[in-house]
């Protein structure tokens, strides 16, 4: 018997508890737990009371440990805040529990996200004889994944790698993101950064883009950011000689997130209102729509991939890997939009590798760090195909 605790009970959290509680042969006994807990009891309804559910708070490494000690859980899928990921990393090493989270670890007073604060964990779980798994969502996770597989399969050695996330759906609402508010707006309102020969080049916010023509999508503008993936896959893929990543936003997101900024909405530094002190973006996040609500009013597709620039046996070659996801579809299978859905599949596959074993090795490991084969296959198995285009080596960004 096969025990988990999954800690986080919004979008992606249900997700990742669909998901495992439909792959019964490998999590057979599941235990879902938020600070919220009437969040954790409408999932659990909507499974038919196949899980089971706690109250926690993950902020206390105690409380935390005490929780995976009572469900006597093999290991903890960590879907809470990326701010949590140290106290649940704690948790586990001090109750003895293997970790996976789809984020970073970013601190509460400081728009900085990095895995210099996980990469240390290393020796402590080798020595425990635990496993912690980072980033394995899809953008970081599938993409990592992706990198790795074409790597292996398609190209002797990756020059330049291009992380494409695009979001094609519409949610009819006039401003609302699409996971974490207070997440998603200190992630895209930072400086852009991409690495190229052994340097980060910074810019500043979304000041650099370009149109791109997507898969089933369309074209679209894409603004290059930071994302957590470049920091590991720069480190570990060879040879690599430059990383971007790119997102998509509309133009309506963009001059309500422009009008939100200049009003100081976004700050994340406290304000004092009569008694309280809170930071502005944390009332900006009270009174947008949660990003739970979205499933059953978004529409259209999500297109995340990778294209690799490189060379197989000295022949130029260029490398698309993408999945394509339709928001509906999610929705009808798990009550939830493709971001989500997109994030926490990916989360289920991490853990279920390595409770298999195909992925279980001691210490605190990448996505990139192992055999990519049995990933992609649990990918198309799971609800996230993918495909793979090949694009002419000479030309720009756009197919």
């Amino acid at each position: 018997m096969t025990r988990i605790l999954i800690i986080g009970a919004g979008g992606v959290g249900r997700v990742v508890t669909h998901k495992c509680a439909q792959n019964p042969e490998v999590f057979t006994e599941i235990t879902l737990a938020s600070r919220t807990l009437s969040k954790c009891e409408t999932i659990a309804r909507e499974l038919d009371g196949a899980i089971r559910i706690a109250s926690v708070d993950a902020d206390q490494v105690q409380e935390t440990a005490d929780l995976i000690r009572k469900v006597d859980c093999e290991l903890v899928i960590n879907v809470a805040l990326p701010y949590q990921d140290l106290t649940i990393m704690e948790a586990c090493l001090e109750a003895g529990a293997h970790y996976v989270d789809t984020a970073n670890y970013e601190p509460r007073d400081e728009a900085r996200f990095s895995y210099e604060y996980q990469w240390p964990y290393h020796q402590r779980f080798q020595e425990k004889g635990l496993m912690a798994l980072l980033g394995s969502g899809f953008d970081p996770g599938v993409t990592n994944v992706f990198t790795a597989y074409t790597l292996k399969h398609y190209l002797d050695r990756i020059e330049t790698l291009d992380i494409l996330d695009c979001n094609g759906g519409d949610h009819g609402l006039p401003f609302a993101t699409n996971f974490n508010p207070e997440i998603n707006i200190r992630e895209i309102t930072a400086n852009g950064r991409y690495w190229e020969q052994g340097n980060w080049i910074e810019t500043p916010p979304l000041s650099v883009h370009q149109p791109f023509t997507f898969p089933e999508v369309g074209e679209k503008e894409m603004y290059l950011l930071y994302h957590e993936e470049m920091e590991s896959l720069c480190r570990h893929i060879p040879d690599l000689q430059r990383i971007r990543f790119w997102m998509t936003f509309s133009e309506q997101y963009l001059n309500h997130l422009q009008v939100l900024q200049n009003v100081g909405m976004t700050s994340i530094e406290p304000i004092r209102i009569g008694k309280v002190e809170i930071a502005p973006i944390e009332v900006l996040k009270a009174v947008l729509p949660d990003p739970a609500s979205l499933g059953p009013l978004t529409k259209g597709k999500t297109v995340i991939g990778t294209i690799a620039k490189g060379v197989k046996h000295g022949v130029p070659r260029r490398i698309y890997v993408y999945n394509v996801c339709d928001h509906q579809e999610c929705y009808r299978e798990v009550h939830s939009q493709a971001v989500s859905y997109t994030t926490g599949v990916p989360a289920m596959i991490g853990a279920k590798l390595m409770l298999t074993g195909d992925w279980m090795r001691p210490g605190v490991w990448n996505m990139e760090q192992f055999d990519p084969d049995p990933f992609m296959e649990a990918l198309s198995q799971n609800g996230l195909p993918w495909q793979i285009q090949e694009l002419d080596p000479h030309a720009t960004l756009d197919p």
